[in-house]
């Protein structure tokens, strides 16, 4: 057979305010010419798992021509899959519709479907839930059998990271992208109330073995020979003593790279040291909040991140004083938030020195017990409004302020983090702590 991948790129803002301002996942201005997209992890790593006597043809929705050229590469294909976040999803509906009206066989699969199969299910031939390694193989050869399932899979089911096959990045055109994307371990044990992925994916945080990170990782040097790399997961440094025996196996491939954690990397003084000199560049981290009272319930089984909030300047303090840059990420029109939030972020940056900030608005994405609890509180403006899953769009009923003010106060935020002058501050300051750190390694 040949298999079409599609991957749907690039998240865009409904409010037209905040487009023109150039806001874009995930949500400072410097990161959307940074990412102009990220490949999709999830197809190339199901690309890898196809065998051999299959073509392979991974594809960005941006790049599908138009009229009789789309039917024509259609048209070429025996199965399609396509992979979408929810603001896009109903563009991938409408993509889907087209492909079937092909009569093309076509797949649908991601955390949003995952969420809402039934939904996506009027939209493909099949949908693939959960974890897609685990019957991804059982689809082509039902296609190639001519007996494809409405579904596949369930949230129920676990998969085991140890038969994680290697994704197929030869499918891409390297010259198209500033970065990508591995995974070395999946879950994470806070379960935030806004997070969808650590709670419909997976029950339990696992991890990768080293040494298919580290295969991944040098196959992706046959085509970038200094790659810089995001880790696509929710909260890397988990299992410290794992990471210790990485790291200086990382150092070794003289790689860029970028992740998600939380500020227990604060903690521990040997694990900054081997991360800094394996050339980790930036930790972004989810404070959530500058002020305590908002930080309380946010997490469905504890209030851990709420326990943290003292630490919350120090950690950054430390983390930076080693080089690596700190992304600090905020969600606003938490319940407790009111008007004053605004000021408590930009103050909190200024104060601590931050180096990269990242501003969003709480979004009440499908399957999450953010969106359960406030559909039931009657808070939800417009429920189906999937398009406006961007972490930019309000889509919800504050408590303690009006939409219309969360919206003004949002944009009005991002206007004085990102300008000229405020962004300069950040980077000189970070500038600053590197030269401290160059001058005190000259004397040691």
């Amino acid at each position: 057979m040949k298999i079409g991948l599609i991957a749907m790129s690039g998240i865009r803002v409904v409010d037209k305010e905040l487009l023109e301002l150039g806001l874009t996942l995930p949500g400072f201005v410097d990161r959307s010419n940074i990412i102009a997209s990220l490949p999709s992890l999830g197809l190339l790593t199901l690309a890898g798992m196809i065998p051999k006597e299959h073509a392979i043809e991974y594809i960005e929705d941006h790049q599908l021509p138009e009229g009789e050229e789309f039917n024509n590469l259609i048209n070429g294909f025996d199965l399609i899959a396509i992979s979408s976040f929810s603001a896009q999803i109903k563009e991938a509906y409408e993509l889907s519709d087209n492909i079937m009206s092909l009569k093309v066989p076509v797949i649908l699969g991601g955390l949003h479907v995952t969420c809402l199969p039934e939904e996506a299910k009027e939209h493909c031939d099949a949908v693939l839930i959960g974890e897609g390694e685990l019957h991804w193989l059982d689809i082509i050869n039902d296609v190639q059998a001519n007996n494809l399932k409405d579904f596949y899979g369930s949230i129920e089911e676990e998969f085991d990271l140890k038969d994680s096959p290697m994704p197929a990045f030869e499918l891409l055109d390297i010259e198209k992208y500033n970065r990508l994307t591995i995974q070395t371990s999946r879950g994470c044990p806070h379960s935030c109330e806004f997070c969808a992925s650590s709670i419909l994916i997976t029950k339990k945080y696992k991890q990768k073995p080293m040494d298919k990170v580290l295969a991944e990782i040098d196959k992706i040097k046959t085509i970038w020979e200094h790659p810089m790399i995001e880790l696509a997961e929710d909260n890397t440094f988990i299992n410290k003593e794992y990471w210790k025996e990485l790291l200086p196996q990382l150092k070794e491939k003289k790689i860029r790279w970028f992740t998600e954690t939380d500020i227990s990397l604060a903690d521990d003084d040997e694990l900054l040291k081997l991360l800094s000199e394996s050339g980790c560049a930036q930790v972004l981290i989810g404070f959530e909040s500058p002020e305590l009272g908002s930080l309380d319930g946010i997490e469905t089984k504890s209030n851990w991140k709420s326990k943290q909030f003292n630490k919350y300047k120090d950690a950054i303090t430390k983390i930076q004083s080693y080089g690596i840059s700190v992304n600090g990420c905020f969600i606003l029109g938490l319940d407790e938030h009111d008007i004053s939030i605004f000021d408590s972020v930009f103050n909190f940056v200024k104060e601590t020195e931050l180096h990269e900030v990242q501003i969003t608005i709480q979004t009440t994405f499908p399957g999450t017990p953010l969106y359960e609890r406030l559909e039931k509180e009657d808070r939800i403006i417009e429920k189906g409004a999937w398009e406006k899953c961007t972490l930019f769009d309000v889509n919800f009923l504050p408590k303690k302020m009006t939409a219309e003010e969360l919206r003004n106060g949002f944009r009005n935020l991002g206007l004085k983090l990102y300008s000229d002058e405020f962004t300069k501050y950040r980077k000189e300051n970070f500038k600053n702590i590197l030269r401290r750190i160059i001058k005190r390694r000259r004397n040691s």
